[in-house]
């Protein structure tokens, strides 16, 4: 070492008063006041002591944190790490949990990582036991490997979840959310490789009371075991349409695609109003709207000329996502997203020859009727004797939740009836 890389490196690391004199020896080379390093040599007073919230603790290397376990306190814990190949926290105990509350009435508050991994493989061991100390704290992480663990384990009534960058290899990584989650959880850019064979364990899944009040969002990127479920949750647990998202979603199962895999999501499935499931390759998606079509023939019955009359006919619903059919021949939305919509309609009107006949398409909103399309064509005496028109035709309309479409007929030329042929239908869908 050269005369100048060694005072260099002296000087470095000590103050120097207003005079240029000596000072006091910095300990810290690094300068941060507000960061405490760990290592294996000092993680029982720092880790594994009491955490002191207003500091950012640094995980230098490996840590094997043996049987010790976080304790996360109710003013929180923010943890970092150089990287998840460099930086990491494991332990091979059984029994075992790495992150607790000091107990389930105080609690825990805030809880922020970055960049390093966690392995906990003992038997009935797991990474989390957390309870939100006054319901409005996060749980918030990126870039973190979870690397074969027996459990991710079990969050209770946190207000919000978020991942960035994350990775779940090996094991059986299943987390519990249980409780009154006020905000949201969301999972992206995140990848699910290498998992256990026999575990049934889902990925993610509804623990004691779980009620999610905004939305689970994630894309991620999984290759299941071989008896695994992506998710376990139930419609009781997103009480919202449409709060349960996946959007973009890559899912295999053992390295093969297969959307009917029924064992992927067994208590929910896109069909569901808590469901909007868009762009998955590997599970299905959620297509809102639904068909009607006339099964049954009724006559319309005109009491005079200009009369507007629903049209009649026994209607059978085909595949309703977020709509009912509250009335026959009416579909009412029940969702809230998207709220732009196509009605589309290929109705075959029997009724008196070269009358003219008007079919408005209607939507009721709060109780008030708008007429928003019509229709007006002759009816032509085609061959066999039947009298009819044909009525095709595509309108793009909004709907809001509870508002609720169907047709119209009125004669414009005198009071005769009318009738919907059957396999006469129409359908909305989302545009």
């Amino acid at each position: 070492m050269s005369k100048g890389q060694s005072q260099y490196n002296f000087f470095k690391n000590v103050n120097l008063d207003a005079d240029g004199n000596l000072g006091v020896v910095i300990e810290d080379s690094n300068g941060l006041d507000s960061r405490i390093v760990v290592n294996q040599s000092n993680f029982a007073t720092t880790l594994g002591g009491v955490i002191d919230s207003t500091k950012e603790y640094f995980i230098d290397g490996k840590i094997d944190t043996g049987s010790t376990s976080i304790i996360v306190p109710p003013t929180g814990l923010s943890l970092r790490g150089y990287n998840f190949e460099v930086s990491g926290l494991f332990s091979t105990e059984d029994n075992y949990t790495m992150f607790v509350s000091e107990s389930e009435i105080i609690g825990s508050g805030n809880f922020i990582g970055q960049d390093y991994n966690i392995s906990v493989t003992g038997s009935s061991s797991k990474v989390y036991d957390l309870y939100d100390a006054t319901g409005f704290n996060a749980f918030e992480f990126s870039r973190i490997n979870y690397t074969d663990c027996t459990s991710l384990g079990d969050i209770y009534d946190y207000r919000q979840g978020l991942e960035t960058g994350t990775g779940r290899f090996g094991g059986s990584p299943s987390l519990t959310l249980h409780g009154n989650w006020l905000g949201g959880f969301r999972i992206s850019t995140s990848i699910v490789r290498s998992m256990s064979d026999t575990t049934t364990e889902p990925l993610f899944k509804a623990g004691t009371g779980f009620v999610m009040n905004s939305r689970f969002l994630t894309d991620m990127n999984v290759d299941l075991g071989t008896l695994q479920p992506f998710l376990d949750f139930a419609p009781v647990n997103f009480p919202n349409p449409s709060s349960l998202e996946l959007v973009g979603v890559l899912m295999t199962r053992d390295g093969l695609v297969d959307p009917q895999d029924t064992n992927l999501t067994p208590n929910i499935d896109a069909t569901s109003l808590s469901c909007s499931w868009v762009g998955n390759n590997g599970i299905q998606n959620t297509f809102v709207g639904g068909k009607a079509v006339i099964t049954t023939e009724v006559e319309t019955i005109i009491s005079g000329s200009g009369v507007s009359t629903p049209l009649l006919g026994t209607q059978s619903t085909i595949d309703l996502q977020h709509f009912d059919s509250p009335v026959n021949g009416q579909l009412r939305f029940l969702g809230t997203k998207p709220i732009e919509y196509t009605v589309s309609w290929d109705f075959v009107l029997e009724g008196h020859q070269n009358g003219e006949y008007r079919v408005d398409l209607c939507k009721v909103r709060q109780g008030v009727k708008t007429v928003v399309h019509s229709q007006i064509r002759v009816i032509n005496n085609l061959q066999g004797g039947r009298d009819v028109a044909y009525f095709t035709g595509s309108h793009h309309e909004i709907l809001f939740q509870s508002d609720y479409t169907f047709f119209e007929g009125t004669n414009l030329t005198g009071g005769q009836n009318c009738t919907i042929e059957l396999d006469s239908s129409w359908l909305i869908d989302a545009r």
